[in-house]
């Protein structure tokens, strides 16, 4: 993590060029950050970081501007710099996240070493392993922020549900491959099973969040395997 004594210096006023035929060069207002803040450990990823890895464990509400600033090692102050206000933060960082576990769910849905419906348990399995690594205190940032949309802008609303949706949409095709070799049911409605999983699932992480064991995710894994018709081995 790159310290605040190496964050790049404001930018230098820019005199107007009055070269013949030649636009003037408006300069940059002073204190935004020269370098690119879509950088992997630029201060402006660094509060996204910081602040994904805060929103799985408790609410948008209660989380402060200096916690953030604290836990991304940027200097105090700096904020609006990179955001215009807290909830413009707050979308952004639903859009990391998103993207992150977009990522995750293609890296285990479309590994091609794995049969489909192995490649759906091996997400739950990582899954549960992860929330083990935090203690149980990390759950998923989009079910928390659902839980608070009633103090929430309606943004928000909009792309907690764009997101479950992107998802729902990932875990169909996988399913779909499921049901193209003969692991589940052939009968089954794809989507609307993605759709309950996800409602399922999310319901499960909560429940481990809150009970500090993964009895629920595995309940809910044992449960759905069943729905489906899934074979009996994979469904023990």
């Amino acid at each position: 993590m790159t310290s605040s004594s190496a964050m790049v210096a404001q930018e230098k006023t820019t005199p107007l060029s009055s070269s013949p035929g030649q636009a003037p060069t408006v300069p940059r207002k002073r204190g935004r950050p020269r370098k690119d803040q879509s950088q992997p450990g630029s201060p402006r990823q660094r509060l996204l970081q910081a602040g994904v890895a805060i929103l799985t464990e408790k609410g948008f509400s209660s989380l402060g501007i200096e916690e953030l600033l604290t836990a991304a090692d940027v200097p105090k102050g700096s904020f609006y710099h990179y955001f215009t206000n807290k909830n413009a933060f707050g979308l952004e960082a639903i859009d990391a996240y998103a993207a992150y576990f977009a990522a995750k769910l293609d890296r285990w849905f479309t590994d091609e070493s794995l049969d489909p419906l192995h490649r759906l348990q091996e997400f739950m399995a990582d899954a549960a392993d992860g929330m083990a690594r935090h203690n149980y205190r990390r759950g998923c940032l989009v079910g928390n922020l659902g839980q608070e949309m009633g103090s929430l802008p309606d943004s928000f609303r909009n792309r907690i549900i764009s997101t479950l949706t992107d998802w729902e949409r990932r875990t169909a095709r996988c399913l779909e491959a499921c049901v193209d070799v003969g692991s589940i049911r052939s009968t089954i409605d794809v989507e609307r099973m993605a759709n309950i999983f996800w409602i399922g699932w999310e319901g499960a992480v909560l429940r481990t969040k809150l009970e500090g064991h993964p009895d629920a995710l595995h309940a809910f894994e044992h449960g759905f395997l069943i729905m489906i018709g899934a074979t009996d081995d994979a469904a023990e």
